[in-house]
């Protein structure tokens, strides 16, 4: 346990398990800082007896957090919202819960903070995700200027909820959609190089203050992910452009379903690209060789594969 203590707020989910991984295999002592301890127990067998402790942890409640954080050396945060739901907010989420984090961390006198953002976070943003996500970077800076701020494009992986979603799509339905003609930008990263950036921030003081932008070895549009994802499981779908007026008009409605498909926040995302900046710090300044998402996504998506797992002919 020669690294020290590290308080990751948010770490039950998709990254997050990522990351309590490889800041065990660091040698961090970990607090998982979450709203449901017993959801986050899974993690324990990550790392070494005792080496990993789920917390209840209201991160906009101050005491709360300086609590998570006391005798802690430093924190990450991974906390964040796809879409609004109850009395989950984006400004409470994105914004206010990183701030107090930030401040406590600052508090505290921890030595290194990482907030995992997104590609596209900007204040002036149209789409209220992407706004907030971009506030929250500002309040992070303002209380804690030697954070390191991470910023992924979509994150793949064995449990994303992009291919995932819509492969479980292409199983029953005879078309996937395509918003806006499909041809907004992506450049997916795979889980496993977002998890070790965040280690690699943690553990070298020169990324303390920066910013990097987090994308994979290769560029898409949204249309040619989908077409990957059939060729992968053997699947021949319609694909079918749905404009974004209709998209929006049809969000209004999915939204009021428990686990929304489509939102209108994000129907205004997907007019924009999600792709590394010109200039940006990337992987390759953190020393890791981003990995192909046709390395990848066969690992996972051969459960959706036409025919079996063990098929290899395309249904007709």
């Amino acid at each position: 346990m020669s690294s020290g203590i590290v308080t990751v707020f948010g770490g039950s989910g998709f990254l997050g398990r990522y990351v309590v991984q490889h800041l065990a295999q660091d040698g961090w002592q970990i607090r998982v800082a979450v709203r449901h301890p017993a959801r986050a127990a899974y993690l324990k067998p990550l790392g070494d007896i005792g080496q990993i402790t789920p917390l209840a942890v209201p991160v906009q409640d101050p005491e709360a957090v300086a609590a998570a954080l006391h005798g802690a050396d430093a924190a990450v945060n991974l906390i964040g919202l796809l879409f609004e739901k109850g009395r989950q907010r984006f400004q409470a989420v994105h914004v206010d819960g990183p701030k107090v984090i930030a401040e406590q961390a600052a508090a505290g006198g921890l030595k290194g903070l990482v907030q995992v953002s997104a590609i596209g976070a900007d204040p002036q943003a149209e789409a209220h995700y992407a706004r907030t996500k971009g506030e929250g970077e500002a309040a992070v800076r303002a209380a804690f200027p030697q954070a390191t701020i991470l910023r992924p494009s979509v994150v793949f992986g064995p449990e994303d909820g992009f291919f995932n979603r819509f492969a479980e799509m292409s199983r029953f339905a005879p078309a996937l959609p395509l918003v806006g003609g499909g041809m907004t930008r992506f450049q997916p990263v795979y889980v496993g190089d977002v998890a070790r950036a965040v280690a690699l921030a943690l553990k070298d003081p020169a990324c303390r203050g920066k910013t990097y932008e987090l994308g994979g070895p290769k560029v898409y549009s949204f249309k040619a992910l989908l077409e990957l994802l059939m060729e992968t499981t053997g699947r021949r779908r319609a694909l079918v452009t749905l404009p974004f007026g209709l998209a929006r008009l049809q969000a209004r409605f999915l939204e009021l379903l428990p686990e929304p498909p489509l939102t209108r926040d994000q129907v205004t995302l997907l007019r924009s690209d999600n792709v590394v900046s010109e200039g940006a710090l990337t992987l390759g300044d953190l020393g890791i060789e981003a990995t192909a998402v046709e390395t990848i996504i066969p690992t996972y998506l051969d459960q959706y594969r036409a025919g079996g797992r063990f098929s290899q002919g395309p249904r007709p």
